[in-house]
């Protein structure tokens, strides 16, 4: 007897590292399909996700209902219905602008030397050793120093906002955490947000200048802004600031020392760097699924979907589709034409873009540049269980052992790769 396709398969480890072939066998079948044993309408098709991500008849609220929602989850699930990304107009435009100054482009351009001095510091520390973990040492580090850093967190408290985040991502990219589970992301959510209330409220140290803690500092001093709600799309910040970008840095070095010829052609010619950037998000996407929640009975692709039914936009899916991709699973840096959903699409289009993209960008190049000999160590590569996010649990590659450069810049700011527990989450 046939089976009928689900998205949850997804979540089995062999399928995991042939995910975009299982994709690509349910978008052959049907680009949009009824998920019953996820009881939700799964797309996969590009024309259909980058549609139903800006339809303003589908909703981005997570739990409309938070009495439904377990006792273990719902103290997360009230704090989550207060961030911007699990908000509707007219609360998702006012939460977003909140903090929107701190991520424009020329904002996250004055981050460039800081990134720099952090990627170096990293590098330096790794290169007489010819070995690293590419996840613990650099991909998870880097991208919560610099969100640590905009958010103005004391060294003292980051590695235990780290590991407060690793729970919570695993709630928000898993909904089939059983209740311990669940009631961990909980309590974690509670620690981070009474250490964020300490952070913002403190009147030791003055915020450091063009931190997100002065921008918000200054909102809740000069409006009527919920505190609650500002702490809750602080953490917001602070979760989806580094965990999206760890595991792009680890997709994308993967994924270049699986095809050598495009790394070497990213040496010969640096300035295919953001296309190339670029291309890597959409090979192999961070985040690979949005939740959307019909508000009314609509059509979706000649589908009626009913009012209240889930609708699953698979990202990872709609960045494969070879009627926008041709080639879809071939490395090329020099492809035209249609746009990547790695970030997302329409008003929730990820706020932090740039940044993701700065950093990614500046991490790549000292890899390719910096680590002679540079190749994959170790066992097969292992991808963390989650349908939202993809993403290496480590990453083991070995090099040229060489002496640090001393000419490099390595002494601002602390980026103690070995001081940070676990990965972080994100949305």
């Amino acid at each position: 007897m046939r089976t009928s396709p689900s998205l949850l398969r997804a979540f089995r480890p062999q399928v995991q590292e042939r995910l975009y072939d299982f994709y690509e066998e349910l978008r052959s079948a049907d680009d949009l399909f009824w998920d019953r044993h996820l009881d939700a309408w799964v797309a996969t098709g590009h024309a259909v996700v980058s549609n139903a991500a800006a339809d303003p008849r589908l909703s981005s609220v997570r739990y409309p209902d938070i009495a439904a929602v377990s006792a273990e989850l719902r103290p997360l699930a009230r704090v989550l219905s207060r961030q911007m990304l699990y908000n509707d107009a007219p609360d998702h435009p006012r939460l977003r602008a909140l903090i929107s100054k701190a991520f424009t482009p020329r904002a996250v351009a004055t981050l460039r030397t800081r990134i720099t001095e952090a990627v170096d510091r990293i590098i330096a520390h790794a290169a007489p050793t010819g070995r690293m973990d590419i996840v613990a040492d650099l991909a998870r580090p880097l991208p919560l120093t610099i969100i640590c850093d905009l958010l103005d967190v004391p060294q003292r408290d980051r590695p235990a906002l780290a590991a407060w985040s690793e729970p919570i991502a695993e709630a928000i990219g898993n909904s089939r955490l059983d209740a311990d589970g669940n009631r961990a992301a909980s309590q974690s959510m509670a620690h981070l947000l009474t250490c964020l209330r300490e952070l913002l409220t403190r009147h030791d140290t003055p915020p450091a200048p063009h931190s997100l803690r002065a921008m918000v500092t200054a909102q809740a001093q000069n409006t009527d802004q919920d505190l609650d709600e500002l702490l809750a799309n602080c953490a917001l910040l602070l979760i989806a600031g580094h965990e999206t970008t760890t595991h792009f840095i680890g997709n994308a070095t993967l994924a270049l020392l699986r095809h050598p010829h495009a790394a070497d052609q990213l040496r010969r010619r640096p300035d295919l760097m953001p296309a190339a950037v670029e291309e890597l998000l959409r090979y192999d996407a961070p985040v690979q699924l949005m939740l959307r929640r019909a508000r009314q009975d609509l059509d979706l692709a000649g589908r009626t979907i009913a009012e209240g039914q889930a609708v699953l936009l698979v990202c990872g899916a709609a960045n494969r589709d070879p009627a926008v991709f041709p080639d879809p699973h071939v490395l090329d840096f020099e492809r035209s034409g249609g746009r990547h959903m790695a970030f997302g699409h329409g008003p929730h289009f990820c706020l932090g873009a740039a940044l993701a993209r700065l950093e990614g960008a500046i991490a790549l190049e000292a890899l390719l540049t910096r680590l002679p000999g540079l190749r994959l160590d170790g066992d097969s590569p292992q991808w963390q269980r989650s349908l939202n996010f993809r993403g290496l649990t480590r990453l083991d590659v070995a090099f040229t052992p060489h002496p640090a450069d001393p000419n490099r810049t390595t002494h601002a700011g602390e980026c103690p790769a070995q001081t940070v527990p676990g990965s972080v989450g994100g949305a």
